[in-house]
């Protein structure tokens, strides 16, 4: 007899191996709605740690920004951005690269006229001459 009940629960075994009916679970739908929230909840949990540690890091890394002088990439790229953008300002080509100061880029100067520049030139009587 006990036989028979071994064989008859292995067929049964079998039977769900091979794609038979399966003893359905009134729960399962419930349990597994359950596991589902319990996931979302841990996952959410995870978030709001990590949002926490970062902004945790970021308090720091902002006190030794401010100890050393240090600017955020994003604040230097932008300056770096408004720089070019203020350098091309009327420009219908590509910005101009940074001249250096004392490069020829100042206005010229002209206090004297052209009949001043070429008096300088002239031998001292004559210079006299045209002053007068």
């Amino acid at each position: 007899m006990e036989i028979a009940a071994y064989v008859m629960g292995a067929t049964k075994d079998m039977g769900k191996m091979l794609g038979g009916d399966e003893e359905k679970d009134p729960d399962a739908a419930k349990k597994e709605e359950e596991r589902q929230e319990a996931l979302r909840q841990a996952e959410e949990e995870r978030k709001a740690k990590y949002a926490k540690m970062e902004a945790e890091r970021e308090v720091m890394r902002q006190g030794i920004r401010d100890k050393y002088g240090i600017k955020k990439k994003e604040e230097r790229e932008a300056e770096a951005q408004a720089a070019m953008e203020a350098n091309s300002e009327g420009s219908l080509t590509r910005p101009k690269k940074a001249i250096p100061p004392g490069c020829g880029d100042e206005p010229e100067e002209e206090d004297e006229s052209i009949l001043d520049t070429v008096i300088k030139y002239l031998p001292g009587p004559l210079q006299d001459m045209f002053k007068k």
